[in-house]
């Protein structure tokens, strides 16, 4: 979800090498809810963009939409593929905004190791460090899609673990209980399984860790094949099959906050548009995230009408 593609110099190269394309007009027939009164964008020229996946499509068009209901006239350039390609689109001005992750800023764009345990401290440390790149980061949201681990209802029933500490002790106390299905890149990396496992004191022989595909943990997680699967915290899934997500009460796994990343000069122009995010950005959570993005993924809804549908429930925009 987090992985990028190479980016070279240019915004040519940039299109063909990383799905950034001409874009096309949003057309959708909005007026101002709570959101957009006295059309401060009105006539204004706004691109966004955002990754390929299902939660990033749908954030992207909610900014979108906002920004039409505000006046401006938007062009679509969502479902970038990778991470680098938005980033590189909104840091150069080939578009205006997008919703990124702080813990994406701070590790994959910035280069960092060690994220911050602390939300508020790790958007902070993103903002104060990416001025410098053209961009910048509002206000971060409380949706986190970050890494944990679920099991189904019936195990939850019989092992009443909640938090990973609990998973940890009852590793020790029955080393058989505890089964992970994992990501290959998730038994291996860092942040990952090995340094979960340290940081909780978490024994665990090999036989006890099945890599698969991220599509099959939460079906296997769900069937009880593994009594753990490693999920993402705010995938649709989580809410369909019905997981039971433990909590990271150490709060080893990085921090995926999701916030608007502007492009400088755009947002100097027209400040108005942090004003017009805010309020949508502080709505967001996991478990709106779960049921927007079980929408696209489990129902198979077109993640434009989602956020659509979305912003109006919500009182943000309103329909014609």
């Amino acid at each position: 979800m987090r992985r990028g593609c190479l980016v070279l110099t240019g915004v040519l190269l940039l299109a063909s090498g990383c799905g950034l394309t001409s874009g096309s007009p949003m057309v959708d027939d909005v007026s101002p809810g709570t959101i957009g009164r006295g059309l401060p964008l009105k006539g204004v020229d706004l691109t966004v963009t955002s990754k390929e996946f299902s939660e990033q499509l749908i954030l992207g068009a909610i900014m979108g939409i906002a920004f039409e209901a505000a006046g401006a006239n938007v062009l679509d350039r969502t479902g970038i593929q990778g991470s680098i390609g938005s980033r590189e689109a909104v840091r150069k001005g080939a578009a205006d905004a997008d919703y990124e992750y702080t813990g994406t800023g701070w590790i994959n764009y910035l280069g960092n190791t060690e994220p911050l345990p602390d939300p508020r401290k790790q958007w902070e440390a993103v903002r104060d460090a990416d001025r410098k790149n053209g961009v910048t980061w509002l206000e971060p949201s409380p949706l986190n899609n970050t890494y944990a681990l679920a099991m189904n209802r019936e195990n939850y029933k019989k092992y009443g673990t909640k938090t990973l500490s609990d998973v940890a002790a009852l590793a020790k106390r029955d080393p058989g209980a505890v089964t992970l299905c994992v990501e290959s890149q998730f038994a291996n990396r860092a942040d990952g399984f090995p340094g979960m496992a340290k940081k909780y004191g978490m024994d665990l022989p090999a036989k006890n860790l099945t890599q698969m595909d991220t599509g099959i943990i939460y079906t296997q997680a769900a069937k009880g094949s593994c009594t753990y699967g490693e999920v993402f915290t705010t995938d649709g899934r989580i809410t369909s099959m019905d997981l039971v997500v433990m909590e990271d009460d150490k709060k080893f796994f990085p921090n995926y906050n999701a916030a608007p990343m502007i492009h400088t000069k755009t947002l100097k122009k027209y400040p108005e548009i942090a004003g017009i995010l805010a309020p949508i950005t502080k709505k967001l959570n996991n478990s709106v995230a779960r049921t927007l993005n079980a929408r696209v993924d489990v129902k198979g809804e077109d993640p434009h009408q989602v956020a659509l549908d979305w912003m109006v429930k919500e009182g943000f925009v309103k329909k014609g």
